[in-house]
């Protein structure tokens, strides 16, 4: 294995799941990239009218989570003998997450889970389940703390 791929959504799950893959790639002398993917709000009314962020509210959100990235990866590119980089996408988490795969040939993708009970991923769904489901390649998920 040369490449993993982490996706990161900036809280402690994927930040433990971060830890894990630089342990993981020190031992196989891989390189880390690690993703964001955001999703442009867009807002969807009764009558069929939507809303959609502007180009200026699209641009902040496009900054911050580039901000966030950089923090991210700014705390670990001192990790000794791991290679450590960054990509930020907007899209759909899922999809986009197994696209970079792809482009990128990713050996593996790391992703961490939330411990969400049975009732939330039935309505919402998990990035996390369908990126097992669509991935062409092995996905090491890795779950989070419990929620208090």
């Amino acid at each position: 294995m040369k490449t993993l791929l982490l996706a990161h959504d900036f809280d402690e799950t994927s930040e433990l799941a971060l830890d894990k893959a630089i342990e993981l790639a020190g031992k196989l002398a891989a390189k880390i990239v690690v993703a964001h993917v955001y999703s442009l709000p867009v807002y969807t009314f009764p009558e069929g009218s939507s809303l959609i962020p502007s180009a200026e509210d699209a641009a902040r959100l496009a900054d911050a989570a580039q901000r966030s990235l950089d923090q991210v990866l700014e705390r670990r590119r001192a990790t000794p003998g791991v290679e450590i980089s960054g990509v930020l996408r907007a899209g759909v988490p899922d999809e986009e997450i197994c696209r970079l795969a792809d482009e990128i040939g990713a050996d593996m993708i790391v992703i961490g889970t939330h411990r969400r009970g049975a009732v939330a991923r039935a309505l919402l769904g998990s990035v996390a389940q369908r990126v097992v489901r669509a991935a062409k390649v092995p996905v090491l998920t890795l779950r989070g703390p419990q929620p208090g």
